[in-house]
């Protein structure tokens, strides 16, 4: 039996494979709209056999965006184009999942093919809001949010989960890393704030914390709730392990079920050892100190590498991106790698060997 291939089940769902597509931002949305392409990149990888199909980090307001090509969640329209990709999805046999996000201080730029420079507002960007008045590298300068405006960013959460809900989506994970919103409450090297939300440890997660308990209370209680998290900053004095597994058993006992440990992104040079499997290292001691199911990533892209870190215990899914653009049916070839009879999908089942 390979673990890889077995059902896998959180909460009231069931995943047919432990394969897991990875959000990744495709910058070809109107307005936060859903599109043609979006149909089709993600409907692809459903076909292709993952187990679980992520949306792209979808924005809970427009200054959310990372780019004006973002995907968001934040008006009917979107949650109304959104849900015919979850449909499709699902009756492909995929878990459709998606992720939603604010990208604070790191919003406002132009998509990476036209540049990935910052946009100020005159050239069609908008001011970004942060923990504190600290740019990203030569970013421009955030506004530093005040209590009201965390109040109403807690609230575009929830309002953005219960619009997934709606859309027919079966597994909601909050964007906690990369060096967005979330990440920069949580991270000393970007908060320096000197009210309830910074300073100590239990101060600078208190915000995501509360957006974690605005959204487990509006999402429904049979779909589970994830969190991806930067697991280190990857930098002296910022955000490390300890961190990470204090702030993970925080979200076990609010009622996150699955946490997606990846890394880095605060700052914009700091120093990543990049190399096969290179954080699964994180998602094993969450899983193992923390108590709570994981999801190894991060250059994960043989089905053997893959086998391997869920039957030695290092997390209890992987989560592909890259290689899942390469090869949008990398779970139908890694069934054949691994001597596993996986189903094709039938109008392609005369093409396997």
């Amino acid at each position: 039996m390979s673990r890889l291939f077995s059902p896998w089940t959180l909460r009231g769902i069931v995943l047919r494979n432990r394969i897991v597509v990875s959000p990744m931002c495709q910058y070809m949305a109107e307005e936060g709209v859903a599109g043609e392409w979006h149909h089709v990149h993600l409907g692809s990888r459903a076909v292709g056999g993952a187990g679980m199909v992520i949306v792209e980090a979808s924005a809970v307001s427009p200054e959310g965006r990372i780019s004006p090509g973002d995907l968001g969640l934040w008006n009917k329209e979107q949650e109304e184009a959104l849900r015919p990709i979850a449909a499709f999805m699902r009756s492909q046999g995929a878990v459709p999942g998606i992720q939603i996000a604010h990208a604070g201080r790191k919003a406002s730029t132009a998509s990476p093919f036209r540049g990935g420079r910052f946009l100020s507002p005159g050239e069609g960007g908008w001011r970004t809001l942060a923990p504190s008045a600290l740019p990203f590298g030569a970013y421009g300068v955030p506004e530093e949010l005040d209590e009201a405006g965390i109040t109403t960013l807690r609230e575009a959460f929830a309002g953005s989960a219960v619009r997934a809900a709606s859309a027919g989506f079966e597994y909601l994970e909050i964007h906690m890393a990369h060096g967005y919103l979330l990440h920069s409450f949580l991270s000393p090297l970007s908060n320096r704030r000197t009210d309830g939300y910074g300073g100590s440890l239990a101060n600078r997660m208190r915000f995501p914390l509360e957006v974690v308990d605005a959204v487990r209370k509006v999402w429904p209680m049979d779909r589970p709730l994830g969190v991806r998290i930067s697991a280190v900053d990857w930098v002296e004095g910022g955000w490390d392990l300890p961190s990470s597994l204090d702030l993970s058993r925080e979200l076990a006992g609010r009622g996150v079920d699955l946490v997606d440990c990846s890394s880095g992104g605060i700052v914009h040079d700091a120093k990543i050892p990049l190399g096969p499997g290179y954080q699964t290292a994180f998602s094993e001691r969450i899983r193992k100190e923390a108590g709570v199911a994981t999801l190894a990533v991060g250059m994960i892209t043989d089905p053997v590498q893959a086998e391997h870190i869920l039957i030695t215990g290092q997390a209890d899914g992987v989560a592909l991106a890259r290689e899942m653009l390469r090869d949008p049916y990398w779970p139908l070839h890694a069934a054949a790698r691994l001597g596993v009879d996986s189903p094709w999908p039938l109008p392609y089942a005369r093409a396997r060997s």
